[in-house]
């Protein structure tokens, strides 16, 4: 009679069996161990620098560009302050019953920057020059001088008006080119530590996510 016994499966075959248990394969064939390995602890620094390359690229422009902008900024001061000093215009000093209020932070100093140009134009030759004419401007006076040729007194009040508002719109010029340049500074400070900031991201990533990977697949 027939056996009813079934056939026992071959060692290396039951054994295959039993790796095949303890190590279950990931839909793609490659161990779940190694899957493991392969995951990165930290996605959103892994995903900003995914494109390392170009993300460094970038951000050494930016360096570039903050070095330019700190160097035209300070630039432009250079050049306001070269403008103004030859002309050796000096505040009245502290005990000066001409040291206005709107200047007694600059009292006896020599006007060399821009926020001295912008506080001697607007606080002292301004109010100087509101006591002329009664406050009227110069094309308020001009108008009338032209009206009244002979008219000794409007003559010189056209003129002193005219010098006065002259120095004033120069000093005012001055005054924004040197915001300018303060303005173009800072701008450039920022943006050099923002690249810095941005070149440091690819250094990070490769210390969090990817040392770790190298030094397992070495070992």
């Amino acid at each position: 009679m027939p056996s009813s016994t079934l056939p026992t499966l071959p060692a290396a075959a039951s054994n295959r069996a039993t790796l095949a248990d303890v190590t279950p394969p990931s839909s793609n064939g490659a161990p779940e161990a190694s899957q493991r390995e392969r995951t990165v602890r930290n996605p959103l620094l892994a995903g900003l620098t995914s494109l390392t390359a170009i993300a460094s690229l970038a951000a050494a422009g930016i360096v570039v560009v903050g070095v330019i902008a700190v160097v035209g900024g300070n630039y432009a001061k250079n050049v306001v302050h070269d403008q103004l000093a030859p002309q050796k215009i000096v505040f009245p000093a502290a005990n000066s019953p001409a040291l206005l209020p709107g200047i007694k932070q600059y009292a006896g100093q020599q006007l060399v920057n821009g926020s001295q140009a912008k506080a001697y134009a607007n606080d002292f030759i301004n109010v100087h020059l509101s006591e002329v004419a009664g406050g009227q401007t110069y094309a308020q006076v001009s108008a009338a001088a032209i009206a009244a040729p002979k008219n000794a007194k409007l003559a010189e009040e056209k003129a002193t008006l005219f010098q006065g508002e002259t120095l004033r719109s120069i000093l005012l010029s001055a005054w924004g080119w040197s915001f300018v340049g303060t303005i173009a500074t800072l701008a450039g400070y920022l943006m050099i530590a923002l690249g810095a900031l941005l070149l440091l991201l690819p250094l990070a990533n490769w210390r969090i996510n990817l040392s770790g990977r190298v030094t397992a697949a070495a070992a």
